[in-house]
C-alpha cells in the first residue's frame, strides 16, 4: 500500500508540473500577442507591407524599361498611388465599406470580407486615379491608407501587347519579352528592341482593320529583315492592354499569348516555295521542268486535287508556283524523295524551336513522321505539317538570303547563342526561289502584291483547318480556312520580308484577304525606308483588281 501511495503523489506532482508550464506558455503567448499587436502594431504593419507585393518602392535597383528601335517606350516604371487597408483599425466598418465602396467603384461585399478579417493589411486597389485620390484623402477614414509605389507602365498600350507581356503584382515578367528577359530586367538591365514603332503601329492598324472588315478569328502580321533575322514588327489581333492585364485575363488567358510564336497551323500553300526549293537544291527539278495536271493524282489509294477540282494540263515548275498547283508540287516532292523531303524540313528548322527571344513552342511533327506516303504528299503542300508563324518567317528568310537558316531576334541585347546559323540550300538555289516567287506575283495569283518599281516575291496560302484548332471534338478538316501571304521585297536584294496570316476570314483565298494587306504594309515599309525602285514602270501591268481569282484544293491560292 506505502508504494501504490508513492506512485500516486509522484504522478499527481507531475500533472500539476504540466499544467502550470502549459499555463505558463499560454500566458507568454498571450502577452506576446499583445506585443506584438498593440505595442509593436504599427512596425509590424510596415513589415507585413513589406512582405506584400505592392511595397516594393523602396528597391535599390528598379526593373529595367524596354523601348523601340527608335528610343520610344514600350514598358517604362512610373509612380502609382494603390489604396489598402488596416482592418483592425477601421472603427465602423460598416461606414468605412459604403465610402470606400463609392470612391473607387467597388463591391460593398468584397470590402466587407476583407474589412471583417482580424489582419494588418488588406490591399483595395492599385493604380488610383488623382480624383480618387482626393476624395480619399477629403474622407480620412481611419484605417484607410494611400500609398505611392513605382509600378510597371505601358504608354503604348495596346501596340506591342502580346510583344511586351506584363509585370505581375509580385515583380516578375510574365509572357512576352517581359518574360523572356525577366532576370535582366530584374537586374535593372534596359532592354533596346529591333521593332520599328511606326511600323508596329501601322502593321497592328492594318492586321486589325482586316479583322473586322472580314469578321476574322485572329490575325497576324510580321516585318522582318532577311538577312540580319531582326523583328521590325510583330502584330496580332485580337490583342490587350498589358495596362489592364487582369481585367483581360478574367475572359480567359489565351489572349496573353503571342501567337506568332506559340500557337501551331498548318500553313498552306505558302508551304510550297520550301518543298520546291528543297527539291531545286537537290536538282531533282528545275524551273522548266514540266508535266502534265490531269487535276488529281492518288498517293496510297488517297486522291490529292487542286483548287475546284482545276486540271491545269502542261506546266512548268514555275507555273506550280503560279497557279498554286497542289498536283504539281506533289510532284516535285516525289521527284525529291520522302527521305530527303524530311532531312530538308529538319535544316530548314520546322521541327525545332527558333531561337527567337520570346517564349515560343514548336511541333516535332510526329503524325507527319509516321512514315505514310500521304502525309508527305500533302506535307507538300502545307496540310498535315504543323509550324509556328515565326518558324515560317525563319524558312523564308533562307529562301530570300542566300540560304542561310539565321535566328530570329526581337532586341538589340546580346544573347547567347542558341541557334547557330547554318547554310540550308545553295546560293544558287536561293536566287532561283526568288525568281520564281516573283513570277508568282508578276505572273500568278500573287498580282495583287505588285507595287510599281519593285520586285516582290511572294506567295499565297489558304489552308483548311482541322477540326481540332476551332475547338470542335471531331476529326478531319472544317471548311474554314487560315490565309496567309509571305513576301520579300526587292526580291533581288531582299531588305524586308512580310508575313500577314488571318484566321478563319470571311473570304475565299489569301488573294482577297491577307494579300491586300501585305501590300499596304510593304508600301508603307518602302516609304519608312526609302528604297529606291529597282523597275522602271511597266505600262503593260493589269491593275490587281481586274484580276480573277484562280485557286486550290485542301490547300492552294
Amino acid at each position: 500500500m506505502i508504494v501504490k501511495r508513492t506512485k500516486s503523489k509522484t504522478r499527481h506532482w507531475r500533472i500539476h508540473l504540466a499544467l502550470f508550464f502549459l499555463l505558463a506558455a499560454c500566458a507568454g503567448a498571450v502577452g506576446r500577442l499583445f506585443y506584438l499587436q498593440i505595442v509593436l502594431g504599427e512596425r509590424y504593419q510596415v513589415l507585413a507591407q513589406g512582405f506584400e507585393v505592392f511595397a516594393r518602392d523602396n528597391q535599390d535597383i528598379s526593373r529595367g524599361e524596354i523601348f523601340f528601335a527608335g528610343g520610344q517606350p514600350l514598358a517604362i516604371n512610373k509612380d502609382f498611388f494603390y489604396c489598402y487597408a488596416s482592418p483592425m483599425k477601421i472603427k465602423d466598418k460598416e461606414q468605412a465599406v459604403r465610402a470606400v465602396a463609392e470612391i473607387l467603384g467597388l463591391e460593398e461585399q468584397s470590402l466587407r470580407d476583407k474589412f471583417e478579417k482580424e489582419s494588418l493589411y488588406a490591399f483595395i486597389k492599385e493604380k488610383l486615379g488623382d480624383a480618387e485620390i482626393e476624395a480619399l484623402e477629403k474622407a480620412a477614414i481611419e484605417g484607410i491608407y494611400v500609398k505611392k509605389k513605382k509600378m510597371r507602365y505601358y504608354p503604348q498600350g495596346e501596340v506591342g501587347g502580346q510583344l511586351a507581356g506584363f509585370v505581375d503584382d509580385g515583380g516578375t515578367g510574365r509572357y512576352g519579352l517581359e518574360d523572356y528577359y525577366n532576370d535582366k530586367l530584374s537586374a535593372g538591365e534596359s532592354i533596346f528592341l529591333n521593332i520599328d514603332h511606326n511600323l508596329q503601329y501601322q502593321a497592328q492598324r492594318l492586321i486589325a482593320q482586316a479583322k473586322e472588315d472580314l469578321n476574322a478569328v485572329s490575325g497576324e502580321a510580321i516585318v522582318a529583315n532577311p538577312k540580319t533575322g531582326a523583328i521590325l514588327a510583330m502584330a496580332e489581333t485580337p490583342n490587350f492592354d498589358p495596362n489592364d492585364y487582369k481585367q483581360v485575363a478574367k475572359d480567359g488567358i489565351d489572349i496573353l499569348k503571342n501567337d506568332s510564336c506559340q500557337t501551331l497551323f498548318e500553313p498552306g500553300s505558302v508551304f510550297k516555295a520550301i518543298t520546291m526549293a528543297s527539291a531545286l537544291n537537290e536538282k531533282k527539278v528545275t524551273p522548266e521542268t514540266d508535266y502534265v495536271d490531269s487535276g488529281m493524282v492518288k498517293i496510297g489509294g488517297w486522291p490529292i486535287y487542286n483548287y475546284g477540282h482545276r486540271a491545269y494540263g502542261r506546266q512548268t515548275m514555275t507555273n506550280v508556283l503560279e497557279h498554286s498547283v497542289n498536283t504539281g508540287v506533289v510532284f516535285a516532292q516525289s521527284r525529291l524523295g520522302n527521305e530527303p523531303f524530311v532531312e530538308y524540313l529538319e535544316k530548314f528548322g520546322i521541327f525545332e524551336p527558333t531561337g527567337i527571344d520570346l517564349p515560343e513552342t514548336f511541333s516535332a511533327n510526329a503524325e507527319f513522321k509516321k512514315g505514310y506516303a500521304i502525309n508527305y504528299a500533302t506535307a507538300s503542300f502545307g496540310q498535315g505539317i504543323w509550324m509556328t508563324s515565326i518558324q515560317l518567317i525563319r524558312a523564308y528568310s533562307a529562301l530570300a538570303n542566300g540560304g542561310v537558316l539565321i535566328r530570329p531576334s526581337v532586341a538589340k541585347t546580346e544573347r547567347e547563342e542558341t541557334t547557330a546559323a547554318r547554310p540550308v540550300i545553295d546560293p544558287e538555289t536561293s536566287k532561283t526561289i526568288a525568281k520564281m516567287l516573283a513570277s508568282v506575283v508578276d505572273n500568278g495569283f500573287g498580282k495583287s502584291a505588285k507595287i510599281e518599281g519593285y520586285s516582290i516575291a511572294g506567295k499565297t496560302g489558304t489552308a483548311q483547318m482541322a477540326w481540332s484548332t476551332l475547338n470542335i471534338n471531331e476529326r478531319g478538316y472544317s471548311d474554314k480556312t487560315t490565309q496567309s501571304f509571305i513576301g520579300f521585297f526587292p526580291a533581288e536584294d531582299p531588305q524586308f520580308l512580310i508575313l500577314v496570316k488571318l484566321v478563319a476570314p470571311e473570304a475565299n483565298t489569301a488573294e482577297y484577304s491577307s494579300l491586300p494587306v501585305f501590300k499596304e504594309l510593304a508600301q508603307y515599309a518602302i516609304y519608312l525606308s526609302q528604297i529606291p525602285p529597282s523597275e522602271k514602270p511597266d505600262d503593260n501591268v493589269v491593275p490587281a483588281e481586274t484580276e480573277t481569282a484562280q485557286t486550290q484544293s485542301r490547300s492552294g491560292d
